[in-house]
């Protein structure tokens, strides 16, 4: 019940990518970005607890936060899936601290790791924004609602 009355909240949808523990790049489809703070940039995210990615994105300094488009519908499959290579294949470019960032995104954002809260069953990561990125080319931004995904409808 609660989580389908959060569902009723639309959310843009975003991958956060790293280099994980054994230097292999890690990444998840996340929805609870959000801004922090202008001065000094801060953005956060969130991460269930029992994720097996947790142990390297405790331990990363940077992480990226990339926000995809509408047409990037497979890529937040592939990242919300339990596949290991989801990185191959990817058009990627590094970012600040070696960190991947997915090519065709709305926006990137290039954070180093600034501090993490327990919050509930899940951790909260806040991320000082070092770099960022706004692609002006991308189509507009993949949205998530109601459990589904959704796109903006075009702008008359």
């Amino acid at each position: 019940s609660l989580r389908q009355s959060l569902g009723q909240f639309a959310t843009g949808v975003t991958v956060v990518t790293a280099r994980g523990l054994d230097g292999r790049f890690v990444g998840l489809t996340v929805n609870s970005f959000a801004s922090v703070s202008l001065d000094p940039p801060l953005i956060l995210w969130s991460l269930t607890s029992d994720s097996k990615l947790l142990p390297s994105l405790e331990a990363c300094t940077y992480f990226a936060v990339n926000v995809l488009a509408e047409n990037q519908v497979d890529i937040s499959r592939r990242f919300a899936g339990t596949r290991q290579d989801k990185l191959t294949g990817l058009d990627l470019r590094v970012g600040a601290g070696d960190t991947p960032l997915i090519v065709g995104c709305c926006a990137t954002f290039e954070c180093r790791r600034e501090t993490q809260y327990p919050g509930g069953d899940h951790v909260i990561f806040i991320g000082h924004v070092e770099r960022h990125h706004r692609n002006k080319d991308a189509p507009p931004p993949l949205l998530y609602y109601g459990g589904h995904y959704r796109t903006l409808p075009p702008q008359t």
